[in-house]
Parts: structure tokens; C-alpha cells; sequence
């Protein structure tokens, strides 16, 4: 379900008062591929409830590039949550969730196993929130971008 960015901290604390937790990962989600699946399968695992951080189309222009993003918002956003994984989707305009982190305060933070601690643009965020951080290792092979490549070259 997409929720407005407004809402998300009331919604957390909704959460946190049953006493379930809050996981939460972000990404442009253009092209939905199995890569995506697993690792928002795998971000599930270590929460009850999971918060899509989704960049809007601006931020995803602002990161990929003029041709991007292939999906626009809405569609990308009403197919995540269509996952059964997923339970919240919030948009953001920045290149970074790093504020949306900082209001949020998650209770686990995933990112792809291409990052680490010491790469991690959000890590003081999430150590000053006290959020634990997993990493998750991709699908190999898979990716948005190379499913472009491979399109066009058809």
C-alpha cells in the first residue's frame, strides 16, 4: 500500500506500539526482476512490517539519467505493493533516503551486499538511530539495467 511520506512516522509508531517491528530498504524498482523479489523476500525476514523507500521519478532522473526511470511512479509503486513481501511503499524525491531514514528510524536498514559499513552513505544515520543494518547478497546476473541492455539489443 503507498502511503504519503507525512504519514509514515505515525504509521511506525502504530507499529511500534503493538510491539512488531520495522524493516525498511529503498531502491528504484524500475523493472522488477527475481534479483528484486528475493531481496525484498529476504528484507521481510528481519521485520514484521516492511517500508519500501521508492525514489520518485525525479530522484530516479536525477540518478539514472534522462531515459530513466522505464516505469513511472505510480506503477512501480502499485506493483511492489502488489508483492505479498511488501507492505508499505513511501515515495522520496532526494537522490538519498538519508532524511526519510532520520524521521523513519527503522528498526533494520537492508542493502545490497555491495555495500558495507564503512560504504554505507546512511551509516551515521543508522548508528546514531541505533537501526541495525543487514546486507543482502544479489541474484547474479539480474538487474534493471541489464535487462535494458538486453532489450536493446533485440
Amino acid at each position: 500500500m503507498l502511503i504519503k511520506r507525512e504519514e509514515v512516522k505515525d504509521l511506525i509508531n502504530k507499529i511500534h506500539n503493538q510491539g512488531k517491528t520495522v524493516v525498511t530498504t529503498n531502491g528504484c524498482f524500475d523493472i522488477l526482476h527475481v534479483g528484486h523479489v528475493r531481496y525484498l523476500e529476504k528484507t521481510k525476514t528481519f521485520g514484521d512490517y516492511l517500508i519500501v523507500l521508492l525514489n520518485s521519478d525525479k530522484s530516479v532522473r536525477s540518478i539514472k539519467g534522462p531515459t530513466r526511470p522505464i516505469n513511472c511512479e505510480e506503477d512501480r509503486a502499485e506493483i511492489l505493493s502488489a508483492l505479498k513481501c511488501v507492505d508499505y511503499v513511501v515515495l522520496f524525491d532526494e537522490d538519498s533516503p538519508r532524511n526519510l531514514l532520520d524521521e523513519m528510524k527503522p528498526d533494520v536498514y537492508t542493502k545490497g551486499a555491495d555495500y558495507t559499513m564503512e560504504t554505507l552513505p546512511e551509516a551515521d544515520i543508522m548508528r546514531k538511530n541505533n537501526t541495525r543494518v543487514e546486507f543482502i547478497e544479489f541474484v547474479e546476473g539480474k538487474s534493471t539495467t541489464k535487462t535494458i541492455a538486453k532489450i536493446n539489443k533485440e
